[in-house]
């Protein structure tokens, strides 16, 4: 028996069989997302039409033998089109009695409107009158021949949109009508004249009549959609594998548009842009499902299909509760009722936006459909995220409108704040967000040869379509802020411009939209960020991810403020507070430049003794927010001529001075400009700094560590429960810490002495030089924490300066393949996660309860989290806003990996 290539809809059994029991993944890997599904509803007995589906393997032989089908493929394609004609009744390319089916593509991971799809392959000019005796209804008929021809023109054949829907517009404009349902059978005959005539004029060739033909094309088109850009495009950002392949469902085709009886849409079981549990879709009467998706036509709301079909409805409601039992998540469905009858053609997990995928996790939770630990995974780190970007300031807004500048309201499809310039096409909004522009792409209506724009947007309006469009669709599941069906916006693609209630708004104008109002306004509205406390859903489902996750999370805090909305975030501790930003305010800095330059130890203690009741306050505010959980506090890290005037300012006054022959404050300057020149160092960021400067210049770092204790002691006395914990940075050998460390432990201890307080301390080190994570065994014999900077460490592992390398060449790494991922943004596993590894092994081989953590920005990438919590660290530090994104990261990384 040659391979098999080909599953009816009634073999889901087989194809379990083929990958093995118990493996929903791979069958949808094998069938695709949409095939596996269509075998599954028919498995369970709902109302799906007869079918069958080419595997994704056929697609992937199919581009690997250079675009030839492999050997039994289109066989067995044949002879599953004979079963499905025995199940239907009619024949495939029979002139009396026709079967029709439709040529979609599914691949496993959902693409809504990346590849392509060709409905009613069968009709021909002699099957054509065949339907028409059959049905009684030559409208419908000349209706779905015109969809063939357009469709196959511009899927199979390459021929561009434009034609057809040019030749539509001109009849429908010479009929003086707006919709297409308004056209009789006589122009539909008329369109299909034309259409061939397109055909012909383009391709030096008539439109294809023989079925077998059609069918086999069309198979062809959808396997090579798989590779066409606006697929790889989606691919790219929603990071789908690229040799996954699409498969084929070959299905026979219900049609909605055979008049008011009948009619087609698209429906999520829960509201996908909030997440509340009601039916939320589109519906067209007398329509076809394209209509729908497309956005060229203004939709009717789901809920009234009550009102035009209530038989239909009632037992499509029954249907969306079983879907939603069975698969135990939230469905997006496609359906069509055909003359009353309802069949179900799609169902598969609905995309949705962040703020929905956490309602509905936490809701299926609660009714007990799923478990907290389901829910918990069910939401992805990056949706936490998103939750709390910032959103319009309402004040301004009521302001904006009050001005005039409220353009327009349509359908809130995809919720957040956006503000850039319009662009008028995919190209423009490609191009000026790759140039580092905002854009707001304004568009009628997306199709899926918009994507590379869409992705490149802030935000997305359109004048047509509803909320599962195409647009809405797709700026859901990216998390774009998106308008569709905005009807005021009227606009002009020839002039670049739209205008909506007087308001004329040009191409790279500034336009601000807001998602979940559906409200677009003229100019660039300010943004606030949300409240945590009033997200409870997120709490919520957070809450249950502490459940699970055994890494602590911690936050990077430099302030007293910072502190609290870390700790109100969840933050279980400070893992890094840099000392140096506080040197950097407009009172201190002229106190640290006097240090930095005095000429004799005398001087630069008495700056220092100024310093010290700054840094002593700013402690003791971070202590008293963090009141009972672990505060690290980083001993000044930057060479010291940061803190200094850039030698190019300098250099440039200094000599306007001389030129102008101004002696006011010239010696001064120049003495300035010495000591900022004898500072130069070629690699700085390798100079003296961290534990290099703390030996030769200890003062400094003393001064510090005093002011820490002080600081504790202090609040201690005030009944706050301290626990300090002191870093040196950029330990490179055993012996810096040996010189440095006591001295800094005697200072602790002296305070401590005098202040008549205990309170309990640790010193320990940052890991980032290459050589301290080697030789991290003899590190910790001294210290009692590491913590990881990973930003350092990535950049002396690889020996890249991280500006120079992400400025000239780490994307275009990235972008070749050469990098998977740029390293400074999510950990290199296999390098620098090594070394880490390394050093949490050797550190706990020397010292069993060494503490370790990592404190760069790796501290709040999921897959970087993921990777700590292998090696065994005890926590993760990351800024406050990413503390929820990596309280759920832990818990993840904790139940994948138990």
């Amino acid at each position: 028996m040659s391979y098999k290539w080909v599953y009816l809809f009634e073999e889901l059994d087989q194809a379990e069989q083929k990958v093995g029991p118990g493996s929903w993944d791979r069958v949808k890997a094998l069938l695709g997302g949409k095939g596996a599904n269509l075998a599954e509803m028919t498995r369970i007995g709902l109302p799906v039409p007869p079918g069958f589906t080419v595997t994704t393997e056929a697609c992937n032989a199919y581009s690997k033998a250079g675009e030839v089908f492999p050997e039994g493929m289109w066989e067995q394609e044949l002879e599953s089109m004979k079963k499905v004609e025995s199940k239907t009744g009619k024949k495939f390319g029979d002139p009396n009695n026709p079967l029709l089916v439709s040529c979609r593509s599914g691949a496993k991971f959902s693409m809504p409107g990346m590849m392509d799809t060709v409905l009613n392959l069968g009709l021909n000019d002699a099957s054509v009158q065949g339907m028409i005796k059959l049905t009684g209804d030559e409208r419908f008929v000349y209706d779905s021949y015109r969809r063939l021809i357009q469709m196959f023109g511009c899927v199979v054949l390459n021929i561009a949109d434009e034609p057809f829907e040019e030749e539509l517009d001109a009849v429908k404009h010479r009929r003086g009508v707006k919709s297409d349902t308004e056209l009789t059978a006589a122009d539909w005959k008329e369109l299909c004249g034309v259409f061939k005539q397109i055909v012909k004029k383009d391709k030096g060739f008539d439109f294809p009549q023989d079925p077998y033909e059609q069918l086999k094309l069309a198979t062809e088109a959808v396997f090579r959609s798989w590779n066409g850009k606006r697929a790889v495009d989606y691919r790219n950002a929603a990071a789908i594998p690229h040799d996954l392949g699409t498969a084929v469902n070959i299905q026979t085709m219900v049609f909605g548009n055979m008049g008011d009886d009948s009619g087609t849409g698209v429906t999520f079981t829960r509201n996908p842009a909030t997440g509340e549990r009601i039916l939320y879709g589109d519906y067209l009467l007398n329509a076809q499902g394209e209509d729908v998706v497309a956005g060229i036509r203004n939709t009717k709301k789901i809920a009234d299909l009550g009102n035009d079909l209530p038989a239909a409805f009632a037992q499509f409601q029954d249907i969306c509760k079983k879907l939603e039992l069975h698969y135990k998540e939230m469905q997006d469905v496609e359906f069509t009722i055909e003359r009353q009858k309802l069949y179900m053609l799609q169902t598969r997990d609905g995309k949705r936006t962040s703020k929905a995928a956490v309602k509905i996790a936490v809701d299926m939770a609660n009714e007990g459909l799923i478990t907290k630990k389901e829910a918990v995974m069910r939401v992805k780190p990056a949706d936490v995220d998103t939750l709390l970007h910032p959103g319009f300031d309402p004040d301004a807004k009521k302001a904006a409108a009050k001005e005039g500048r409220l353009l327009a309201k349509g359908v809130n499809a995809s919720p957040g704040a956006a503000v850039g310039v319009a662009a008028f096409d995919a190209d423009i909004a490609e191009e000026w967000g790759k140039a580092g522009k905002a854009v707001i792409m304004v568009r009628p209506f997306t199709k899926p040869d918009d994507v590379h724009g869409m992705l490149a947007a802030k935000g997305i309006l359109t004048s047509e379509g509803g909320a599962t469009s195409h647009a809405a669709v797709v700026a859901r599941q990216f998390g774009v802020p998106c308008i569709v069906g905005a009807s005021d916006v009227k606009i002009d693609l020839k002039t670049r411009q739209f205008t909506a209630h007087g308001v004329v708004v040009k191409e790279g104008d500034w336009i601000s939209i807001d998602g979940a109002t559906g409200e677009a306004i003229a100019g660039q509205i300010p943004t606030v960020h949300p409240k945590f406390e009033e997200q409870t859903d997120l709490i919520t489902l957070l809450c249950w991810a502490d459940e699970f996750r055994r890494l602590q999370v911690w936050a990077n805090a430099d302030y007293p403020d910072d502190a609290k909305r870390a700790r109100g975030f969840g933050a279980q501790g400070i893992g890094l507070c840099r000392t140096e930003h506080m040197f950097f305010e407009e009172v201190r800095l002229p106190i640290v430049q006097r240090m930095i330059l005095a000429e004799n130890e005398e001087t630069r203690d008495q700056a220092l003794s100024e310093l010290l009741p700054f840094q002593r306050s700013d402690f003791e505010g971070i202590f008293k927010a963090m009141d009972g959980l672990p505060v690290i506090i980083r001993l000044i890290d930057p060479p010291l001529h940061e803190f200094l005037p850039h030698h190019q300012d300098l250099l440039e006054k200094v000599i306007t001075k001389r030129v102008k022959g101004e002696t006011e404050g010239l010696a001064e300057d120049e003495k300035l400009l010495k000591a900022v020149e004898s500072m130069h160092e070629s690699n700085p960021m390798m100079g003296m700094r961290g534990i290099r400067l703390s030996i030769v210049m200890p003062g400094i770092v003393k001064m510090q560590v005093r002011a820490i204790f002080e600081a504790a002691c202090n609040m201690a006395n005030q009944g706050v429960v301290v626990k300090p914990e002191v870093m040196i940075p950029l330990t490179g050998h055993v012996n810096e810490l040996k010189i440095i460390q006591p001295q800094l432990e005697e200072v602790a201890k002296a305070v401590m002495a005098e202040k008549n307080v205990h309170v309990d301390y640790k010193f320990g080190t940052m890991i980032e030089i290459p050589r301290a994570a080697v030789t991290a065994d003899e590190i910790a014999g001294l210290a009692e924490f590491f913590s990881f900077g990973t930003n350092d460490l990535t950049q002396m592992t690889f020996g890249y300066s991280r500006d120079d390398a992400e400025a000239r060449f780490l994307l275009d790494y990235v972008e070749k393949g050469i990098l998977p991922k740029n390293p400074f943004q999510t950990l290199d596993q296999e390098g620098v996660g090594q070394l880490m590894k390394m050093a949490v092994e050797k550190g706990r081989g020397a010292r069993p309860d060494l503490e370790v953590g990592i404190c760069g920005e790796h501290g709040g990438d999921p897959a970087s989290i993921e990777f700590c919590h292998k090696i065994n660290q005890n926590y993760v530090s990351c800024s406050p806003f990413r503390v929820p994104v990596a309280r759920l990261a832990a818990a993840q990384a904790a139940i994948k990996n138990s």
